[in-house]
């Protein structure tokens, strides 16, 4: 109660344990930048947003907050083909599968690596909340 918030202020969040923590945070941070998608997303319900409803809005953002939000995926993307690279490495098998370990990664559309789309915000949420269910 005898809290006082300044505006803008950012609050520390604890560590999610997700592998693909960083990602999340900076998705989140980039969408709250839009004003038409924080009003959104502070007016859904949980139910809405695990639904997808929510990540339809995102057709409604900015072309800045789309252009970062491509640019992030691009960068998790780079990030996640380094830890399979170093995985097959570690392995020096040069049968493995790169399509089945990309599936691995639930928490964007790996077919489309270049942007980010209402299925990379839906698939985000939903990987965030079967962790946690």
């Amino acid at each position: 109660k005898g809290e006082s918030h300044v505006e803008g202020e950012k609050v520390e969040n604890p560590d999610t344990g997700l592998y693909y923590d960083e990602y999340l945070r900076q998705v989140i941070d980039v969408l709250e930048t839009d004003k038409h998608f924080r009003e959104k997303l502070q007016t859904a319900d949980i139910e809405e947003i695990k639904s997808g409803k929510l990540s339809r809005e995102l057709d409604l953002v900015s072309h800045h907050v789309r252009t970062r939000l491509d640019e992030l995926k691009r960068q998790e993307v780079a990030r996640l083909r380094m830890l399979i690279k170093a995985k097959m490495d570690s392995v020096q098998d040069t049968g493995i599968d790169h399509q089945a370990l990309l599936k691995q990664f639930e928490h964007l559309n790996h077919q489309n690596p270049d942007t980010f789309e209402p299925k990379d915000l839906d698939m985000l949420i939903k990987a965030v909340s079967a962790r946690y269910e």
